[in-house]
């Protein structure tokens, strides 16, 4: 399974467009891959710096893409199965391979892969969809994330590491004076990038995980460097992540929509780069504080705060992180409630699951989360301050929030709102209207 195949699947289902006019892959394929956000997949056929070279873009920017590159049909449905993946990842190690679809090039030349440039003011081309294998040299502890990584030279990138598994088996080899030997791989089956962008316990590998979710089809080759790569990437490099060189690293676009701070970040050295034999290479272009990004950094947190709430509440239906809260600071859960202070525990609960949640709307199980106005609705008619609001204060958030109280640890202020309507009122004054009455829309005409 790889993203050929899935690709394929689109276009079979009609929800893949080729776009043939000749583009630039700086700032003009990004602007236009925005600008259909939620829309088709793009294929982008003539790429005027790189011939023999196609890019893709909104690979999966829709929560029904993701569920069927895993073959899901429902959240729940969802949700269990990546909590299955996670739970049974050490069983499921990929098989390894020297069969792999890449071959080596003769040098190292950065400038010679399609990596997109994408915001005005970031330094420089940018890898954001690519997943970064490192490996803790003294216990083998292998971790698979996703990371921004810029370019800053022909055989060297900077990057951003956050303080979480990557970064912590970094300072690992980092304590023993030793460099973290990595893989970085390009062009990858929708089902890899799920699970990379997860957070399972630490020693847990990413990878596993996937194979589980591709029931056991995933396959490995280990690099020179002691590192495994999936072996059927568009793209894979081999290198290290300097224990002593660090670069400025940004400023660039993150998941709120606005620019990250700048910061000393480490330095990646690349000593050999592999591409796919059979052309057309394809470049996954993810740009930042979209759709894809959003879809891809929040829904393992979607799924956390499911298993948490569950475990405090009778019936959850659906959880979301939503679009206006840049897919990271705002959840709307919806739940079929058996006491008044079921809503307030599953914030309480959705606040531990996902720390960077800032705001948490909890709505009754007849409102469709995925519809902003309802959802206002139920706060409208559903919601009274005195009674339903719940104000944390000078608790750790996310550190990309702009107004943090503290931004260097994320300190914020949380509020959770209850708008769910009260179990001993009036059923009939909080219901919603209903016509009844059925016609077929396509028959009627306007002049």
């Amino acid at each position: 399974m790889d993203l050929r195949k899935y690709l394929n699947d689109l276009r079979n289902e009609g929800i893949l467009k080729f776009i043939d006019e000749e583009l630039n892959i700086n700032y003009e394929i990004p602007y236009v891959i925005t600008r259909f956000d939620k829309g088709p997949t793009l294929e982008f056929t003539n790429v005027r710096e790189f011939k023999g070279v196609h890019v893709v873009g909104n690979v999966v920017n829709t929560r029904d893409k993701v569920y069927r590159a895993l073959n899901v049909r429902s959240d729940i449905e969802f949700y269990k199965r990546l909590l299955w993946a996670e739970e049974v990842a050490p069983s499921y190690k990929p098989g390894e391979t020297n069969d792999a679809v890449y071959e080596p090039l003769p040098d190292v030349d950065l400038t010679k892969i399609p990596i997109p440039r994408y915001f005005e003011l970031e330094p420089g081309p940018c890898l954001t969809s690519a997943v970064v294998i490192g490996m803790d040299v003294r216990e083998g502890i292998l971790n698979a994330s996703i990371h921004r990584l810029t370019v800053i030279g022909p055989d060297k990138f900077v990057i951003r590491l956050v303080p979480r598994h990557l970064y912590r088996i970094y300072m690992r080899n980092k304590e023993v004076g030793k460099d973290t030997p990595i893989t970085i791989s390009w062009g990858l089956h929708p089902a890899i990038l799920v699970a990379a962008a997860s957070s399972p316990p630490f020693g847990v590998f990413e990878l596993n995980m996937a194979n589980a979710l591709l029931d056991g089809s995933l396959k490995v080759k280990v690099l020179d460097n002691g590192v495994p790569a999936p072996a059927y990437a568009e793209v894979v490099m081999e290198g290290y992540i300097s224990a002593r060189e660090t670069a400025r690293e940004g400023p660039c676009m993150d998941i709120l929509g606005t620019y990250d701070e700048v910061r000393e970040q480490p330095v990646v050295r690349i000593t050999r780069v592999y591409v796919r034999r059979d052309s057309p290479l394809i470049a996954h272009a993810l740009v930042a504080g979209y759709s894809e990004h959003k879809i891809l950094m929040g829904i393992y947190r979607e799924v956390k705060i499911w298993q948490l709430v569950n475990n405090v509440v009778p019936e959850v239906k659906a959880v979301r992180l939503t679009d206006g809260g840049c897919g990271w600071l705002h959840a709307v859960i919806a739940i079929r409630k058996q006491s008044d202070g079921d809503p307030k525990n599953a914030i309480m609960a959705a606040f531990v699951a996902h720390p960077s949640l800032k705001h948490v709307v909890v709505v009754d199980d007849d409102i469709n989360i995925d519809d902003p106005s309802e959802v206002e609705w139920a706060i409208a008619t559903r919601f009274r301050a005195d009674e339903d609001l719940v104000l944390i204060k000078y608790a750790r958030g996310s550190t990309l929030d702009p107004v943090a109280i503290d931004p260097v640890q994320g300190i914020t202020t949380k509020v959770g709102i209850d708008a769910t309507r009260p179990l001993n009122s009036d059923v009939s004054r909080f219901r919603k209207g209903v016509i009844p009455a059925s016609i077929d829309l396509s028959r009627i005409r306007l002049r």
